[in-house]
């Protein structure tokens, strides 16, 4: 049976009083009235039914709302502390009761079933109960990273029709306020803008407080929440996950690392990553039963006097990241013998830092190779150390399928690199609205593209080996290259652009802007300066410019990338330059 995009209201149930979720008295999980949609979210594609039963008669999808997870796990831990941001604590109870009262304020100010809402919260207490309550309405958060500037937002606001955006007054200097005043004046489907802080002339996110109504309950198959990709050209597409898949997604995780009611989980990277979100991130440490701490930032500066004070267990990092906490930790005195595993992702972890961590860190390290459209590949606690230091892990799921392939989608010969190909109960079957794209990074048999170059060794473990896709992968962020070349080409005097990917120690691949000028050329400082105004993402910013009179191409008008890359490669060796400072 081919994949379903939206599937027949079979059971009657849904009026339009029920479906927005009426006002009626609140009762707890024991007592509440389980009321399903069957429609799934129109732009989506679901899984085939007949594989979709499979997934939940083998375990993998336990028919579970993310919404009514939190009511359980209050009923499990109750009393426990399960969020801890700055000097606040909440027990699992008191998130509990949070997330049911920013239900009924939502539900007070409009926002319905299937409404979405564009979330862009850096690590905030607010961002969990937040997400759980949309979850327990209905609605869906489209999460949005705190780097993400008005080209961004502009296009995902855009694209999913959002009704409302969350966000906070500043955040890292820079008013999201300003940004949220562009985005209503032209996204014309913005009816509310939620402010943590100072609001000025928008809503409070404080105000969202109501005593608590019961809403029916959403379909498990339904999309939960819509995550932006890292992984495409061109600006972010949208990855719809639902309640059933994200919650196996964590809940694997977890059982990989480990996870028990004494696990402290720092977040650290912002808590919108999938990997910082469910790998298993906070929802896998609240699963377990553990202590999610929330952290400002990344830097030594803030993460180190929390891992002594809290008693951090585990916590994720990208590997420039982890590079600076050990050239830190071998500077400063601080107690981080709490730590006993790192994890780190996003992009690949080369074996002399990988052989470093234990020695300096003195925790455990876990390899992660993953993405926000699904497959996860873990490295093992009981792995040996030759594994993981120098694997990207393996997949967390027995249902978990993977092809490694050359040009032609043959299948390579065992331990050969090709392009890894995937499906599973938790890799999604298409993107969200971009029916033309998905025809062509998902096979007709459902296996997804991801454009990862890998190897597999005979226990299962990956190798990561490059990129098929022009996407630079710059410190575990995603730059893609389609996006930054049109905003260069605005540029008055741009007359070509390309941007190419250079190999760095520390951050693993920096970025080159290569540019054809007509008259007088810019300088990088010029074009960055540039790039801000345009609403650029900082990591987004090109850290080295390179001048040239034309670009090889092939014979159909391409440019040559690679012999691009091999030019600048060339100007460096004769002529260092230093990155640009700050970008």
């Amino acid at each position: 049976m081919a994949p379903r995009n939206v599937a027949a209201n079979a059971s009657g149930l849904l009026s339009t009083e029920l479906a927005s979720g009426p006002d009626i008295p609140y009762y707890r999980l024991k007592s509440r009235i389980s009321v399903r949609w069957w429609v799934v979210l129109t732009g989506c594609v679901g899984w085939p039914d007949e594989l979709a039963a499979r997934y939940r008669d083998l375990g993998y999808w336990r028919s579970e709302t993310l919404g009514d997870l939190l009511h359980e796990w209050a009923e499990l831990y109750g009393d426990a502390i399960a969020l801890v941001a700055g000097p606040k604590r909440w027990s699992y109870r008191q998130l509990d009761e949070w997330a049911d009262r920013l239900a009924s304020g939502l539900h007070r100010r409009g926002i319905r079933s299937r409404d979405r809402l564009l979330v862009q919260l850096p690590n905030l207490a607010e961002f969990l109960p937040l997400c759980f309550a949309l979850f327990r309405i209905g609605a869906i958060p489209v999460l949005a990273l705190p780097p993400h500037r008005e080209s961004e937002i502009l296009h995902l606001a855009g694209l999913a029709e959002v009704v409302a955006y969350v966000l906070p007054d500043r955040h890292a200097g820079f008013d999201h306020r300003d940004l949220a005043r562009r985005a209503r004046s032209q996204i014309p489907s913005i009816r509310e803008v939620f402010v943590i802080g100072d609001p000025a002339e928008f809503t409070a996110f404080a105000d969202l407080d109501d005593d608590p109504v019961r809403f029916p309950t959403p379909d498990p198959a339904d999309v939960a929440l819509l995550l932006p990709s890292g992984r495409t050209t061109n600006l972010p597409k949208l990855i719809p996950r639902t309640h059933d898949d994200y919650a196996y997604n964590f809940r694997a995780s977890a059982v990989v690392c480990g996870l028990n009611p004494a696990s402290r989980y720092l977040v650290a990277l912002p808590i919108a990553h999938q990997f910082t979100l469910a790998c298993p991130g906070a929802l896998g440490t609240l699963h377990a039963g553990g202590t999610v701490v929330m952290a400002p930032s990344p830097s030594p500066d803030d993460t180190f006097p929390l891992i002594e004070s809290e008693r951090i267990t585990i916590t994720a990092l990208v590997p420039p990241l982890a590079h600076l906490w050990m050239d830190m930790a071998e500077l400063v005195d601080a107690d981080l013998s709490s730590l006993s595993l790192l994890q780190v992702g996003g992009a690949k972890l080369e074996r002399e830092a990988a052989c470093r961590v234990r020695a300096v860190l003195r925790c455990g390290l876990q390899q992660a190779f993953g993405m926000s459209e699904g497959l996860v590949n873990l490295t093992r606690l009981e792995d040996p150390d030759d594994v993981i230091n120098d694997t990207q892990g393996r997949p967390i799921s027995d249902a978990d399928e993977i092809r490694i392939v050359d040009a032609a989608d043959h299948d390579v010969a065992e331990g050969q690199t090709g392009e890894l190909l995937t499906r599973g109960p938790y890799t999604v079957r298409g993107y969200y609205r971009q029916k033309e794209y998905n025809d062509c990074v998902f096979t007709d048999n459902g296996y997804y593209r991801t454009g990862d170059l890998v190897r597999q060794l005979p226990g299962g473990h990956l190798v990561v080996e490059g990129r098929v896709k022009d996407v630079i992968n710059r410190g575990g962020e995603k730059v893609p290259v389609v996006e930054v070349e049109n905003h260069l080409l605005h540029y008055p005097s741009v007359d070509e652009a390309a941007v190419i990917g250079l190999p760095d120690t520390l951050m693993g691949e920096r970025t080159c802007a290569c540019v054809v000028f007509r008259g007088d050329a810019a300088t990088l400082p010029e074009l960055i300066a540039f790039l801000r105004k345009r609403g650029v993402a900082a990591f987004k910013l090109p850290d080295r410019l390179e001048l040239f009179d034309s670009f090889p191409r092939t014979e159909l008008g391409r440019i040559r990338r690679e012999r691009l890359a091999d030019e600048v490669a060339h100007r460096i060796r004769g002529r260092p330059q230093q990155f640009a400072d700050g970008a």
